[in-house]
């Protein structure tokens, strides 16, 4: 896919990044090109997959969910009808913004919003009823130094 992605497109998708409210006049002139060939890109980068949504940003804090836990899991299973059942309650939780398989000592780490302790505690006791994990590590998150949803371009 990088292959069909020139720097035209680059910079169209730096733009979209930062905000894809922009219109499509404004993104052509910060880009240095026209309305038309812009919206060509676009939607071509839309059909071949490397836009893969438009979304909006919402501020946990605003929304109530004051606590950010990353959870490193560790299992003794490693069968495919565990892992299954595993990512489909990874996949049903609201809390679980990012679910992420790894290399090394932990299986998956995720990372969770919730409103307090007591939230998080909730979360934990309903993902052990379901499924059978052998370790289980909450790591409180003090502060977020950076935040980003944009990618290296």
């Amino acid at each position: 896919m990088a292959a069909q992605v020139d720097e035209l497109d680059r910079k169209i998708l730096a733009e979209l990044q930062v905000d894809a409210e922009q219109s499509l006049d404004e993104i052509a002139r910060k880009v240095g090109s026209s309305k038309t060939p812009v919206w060509n890109r676009i939607k071509r980068m839309r059909e071949a997959g490397i836009i893969k949504r438009t979304t909006a940003i919402c501020d946990p804090e605003g929304l109530g969910l004051e606590a950010c836990f990353f959870v490193l899991v560790r299992t003794s299973e490693h069968e495919l009808g565990w892992e299954k059942r595993f990512l489909d309650v990874v996949r049903r939780r609201p809390e679980v913004l990012e679910a992420h398989r790894l290399a090394g000592d932990v299986d998956y780490i995720l990372k969770v919003w919730v409103k307090n302790a007591r939230a998080y505690d909730a979360f934990y006791q309903a993902l052990i009823a379901e499924v059978k994990i052998y370790n289980v590590t909450a790591l409180l998150s003090m502060e977020e130094i950076k935040m980003t949803t944009a990618l290296p371009l």
